[in-house]
């Protein structure tokens, strides 16, 4: 198994990502970050409206427009001084936009394997327990399927994944989508795809997503340190949603990031490729087990949140990680998908994938359990390519039913704040 051509990064780079994990939290930049209290000068990210036409198209001459996400209103950056003139004028509403970084909730990780070697295990415990076959030596499925990662990026050239690769588009940088760039300096991006469809590589030695024939679509929305704008993510989103009308294709988003208030633009931006007909999962947060803790967008009624299982029994079933965020009790049995609710669980404890460097890791989150769930609902759809995705979600859904989950804080018989309908998995 030939990787020598695979990308390396140095031991001081590896050494520093002790951060991989699932769950952003969406905090507004602090004046230190953004700001110069004395010139007012340091450029920071805003959100402008008009409902006066004029008024908007007089304001965007001003400024370079980042993204329109809205009909009257776009994204660019200015300074404080810019930013307090633009207050005074009641035509306009203006709006500093959210930065988004890693959770605190961190679990670093278990251990590491470098480029050039073989990995531990070609089907970890994940993928086999969502296939249902302890014996599983190899992955199938999801052909004509396009699975979107929106994270910290992807490494296209890592050996398990460079011959699924169909997009790879940056939206951090100063010009809006660049094209052929999703470089993941951090690792997150990386460890997600694969764990939604890694296909072994070319000599089939290496590891295996659920989904190995499906088209990994890579958008980096979040810089190396983890974090991003929300503008960025909600353009994303609208991308992603946008590039399935227009090649025909079905596609579902991944977003294993989170935070724990909900945003505007992200949402108008989940309801819109929801509308498109774009199948949307998002990690549920790791801020367990507490009632109420489901991060956003997986909190929204169009996205699908899932819920992390570890590899342990209890109660004759997986258990549900303490990590991982819970809905509310209130809800529990009606097997209806309300704002809060968590409606699937999956495998993300110790879960190993491939890495930035070209080996392979083993972290922890609901940002691990998210693309099993991708990864089944691109095998689940290319078997079924005449649903809709409304269809495939109720299919998922009835596959979580049949697989009940009684472990965990909050895990009980039926729907439950724990573990939602329960684990889909293929069999």
């Amino acid at each position: 198994m030939n990787k020598a051509k695979l990308l390396l990064l140095s031991a001081a780079l590896i050494g520093s990502l002790t951060i991989p994990l699932q769950g952003t939290s969406l905090v507004n930049a602090t004046s230190s970050e953004l700001i110069d209290s004395a010139k007012g000068s340091e450029a920071f990210r805003v959100y402008v409206e008009s409902n006066n036409k004029s008024t908007k198209n007089n304001i965007k001459n001003q400024y370079q427009v980042r993204w329109e996400l809205t009909e009257n209103g776009f994204s660019t950056n200015m300074n404080q001084n810019q930013y307090e003139a633009l207050q005074k004028n009641k035509n306009i509403t203006v709006t500093k936009i959210d930065k988004v970084t890693l959770d605190a909730d961190v679990r670093s990780s278990e251990f590491e394997t470098m480029a050039g070697e073989y990995p531990t295990e070609q089907t970890p415990w994940g993928i086999k327990a969502i296939y249902n076959n302890s014996n599983l030596t190899a992955t199938s499925g999801g052909a004509g399927i396009n699975i979107a990662v929106l994270d910290t990026g992807v490494n296209i050239n890592h050996y398990d994944l460079t011959n699924t690769v169909e997009q790879c588009k940056n939206f951090t940088t100063a010009t809006p989508i660049v094209n052929n760039s999703c470089n993941d300096a951090n690792g997150h991006g990386t460890h997600v795809a694969g764990t939604a469809l890694a296909d072994g590589g070319s000599d089939g030695a290496g590891i295996y997503g659920v989904a190995p024939s499906a088209d990994l679509w890579a958008y980096k929305v979040l810089g190396d340190d983890g974090s991003g704008y929300s503008d960025d993510i909600a353009a994303a989103i609208r991308h992603a949603a946008d590039q399935a009308v227009s090649t025909g294709t079905k596609t579902v988003i991944n977003m294993s990031l989170g935070s724990s208030a909900s945003n505007s633009l992200i949402t108008s931006a989940v309801n819109y490729a929801y509308n498109k007909g774009v199948l949307i999962i998002a990690a549920a947060g790791n801020s367990g087990p507490s009632q109420g803790s489901i991060g956003y967008p997986g909190a929204l009624v169009n996205a699908v949140a899932v819920a992390a299982l570890e590899n342990r029994q209890q109660n004759g079933t997986y258990r549900v990680a303490d990590f991982s965020s819970r809905g509310y009790s209130s809800t529990d049995g009606d097997y209806v998908i309300q704002q809060g609710d968590i409606e699937i669980s999956a495998p993300g404890a110790s879960i190993y994938s491939t890495w930035n460097n070209g080996g392979y890791n083993t972290i922890s989150g609901t940002s691990m359990a998210t693309p099993h769930l991708a990864g089944l609902a691109a095998k689940v759809w290319s078997q079924n390519p005449s649903w809709s995705h409304t269809q495939l979600r109720t299919n998922l859904q009835t596959r979580a039913r049949a697989v009940d989950i009684k472990g965990g804080s909050g895990a009980a018989t039926g729907d439950d704040y724990a573990s939602g309908f329960g684990f889909a998995r293929v069999q």
